[in-house]
């Protein structure tokens, strides 16, 4: 019987998942070792999104200790991996912090070069994974051999594939058209439901002026956002743009995309239906 992929991993969704990687991986904090391994794994907790690296904990260098109470679940699961303050979110994307744990283990904290980082690992309570420590991406410097590493660890079956379309794209809000182009770069990235539209500037229909978020992409690089301001009209950070793109994204570079599940998409006039992702609604609005 054929097995759809998408579905079979749909499936494992809520499943502690791990891939070994063969890549040298390290860790830094400030400029000292915390891990240097090749026996590395990709891991994903239970509704995770977005893989964490895993290493044999004798592969750890920084000194490991039991995190305080107040670091080590805020919000998260306790010792036996049950729900927590994450509202049993379908999915755990990389704005739930790594404190929200989803499989059973023990918060750690790292101290490297005198600096302390509390509850910034985690001890895995898995059979098969037994020693192995998962290491909070955000405080450290990460390396896949010398590269330097963005976002979150990249996943080895995550692809993005960017493609010149002709179709005609209009984007609106309540009516008033932002965009519209038959010049779009079709963005496809991984198993993310929709494609992003990149724009040329000269498609835009309402003036865009620098918005405050920042974002990164472990893929793409980091992100400027921008809001539209036009008489009646004010969308804070709507817009984002790649002007100094990783070269996954090359082909995008300098071009514009809308938070298009916030907006009205028509392809070649045709109306889309908007997916619901974590994005679906400014950061901090309910």
């Amino acid at each position: 019987m054929a097995q759809s992929l998408t579905t079979l991993l749909a499936d494992a969704h809520g499943l502690l998942r791990y891939v070994p990687t063969p890549k040298r991986v390290r860790a830094r904090l400030h400029g000292h070792p915390v891990a240097d391994s090749t026996r590395a794994v990709l891991l994903w907790e239970p509704r995770r999104v977005v893989p964490s690296y895993a290493v044999p904990r004798e592969d750890v260098a920084a000194a490991l200790s039991d995190a305080p109470a107040a670091a080590a679940s805020p919000g998260g699961t306790g010792p036996a991996g049950g729900p927590g303050a994450d509202g049993e979110r379908a999915a755990l994307d990389p704005s739930v912090p790594f404190a929200v744990h989803t499989t059973p283990g023990r918060p750690l904290s790292v101290e490297a070069g005198g600096a302390v980082v509390e509850g910034a690992a985690f001890a895995l309570g898995d059979p098969d994974l037994d020693g192995y420590v998962v290491l909070d991406f955000a405080p450290f410097d990460w390396f896949d051999e010398d590269q330097p590493l963005l976002g979150h660890p990249r996943d080895p079956l995550h692809r993005i594939d960017v493609c010149p379309s002709g179709r005609t794209v209009r984007i609106e809000h309540e009516g008033t058209v932002l965009a519209e182009t038959d010049e779009a770069r079709w963005l496809f990235e991984g198993t993310f439901p929709m494609p992003r539209y990149y724009l040329p500037r000269r498609a835009l229909r309402v003036p865009l002026v620098p918005g405050t978020l920042r974002t990164t992409c472990a893929y793409k690089g980091r992100a400027s956002h921008w809001t539209v301001e036009a008489p009646g009209l004010r969308l804070p950070d709507i817009a984002w743009s790649y002007e100094d793109p990783a070269h996954d994204a090359e082909p995008v570079r300098g071009l514009v995309s809308f938070y298009t599940e916030r907006l009205d998409v028509f392809i070649d006039g045709e109306p889309v239906r908007r997916p619901r992702t974590p994005w679906s609604r400014p950061a901090g609005q309910a």
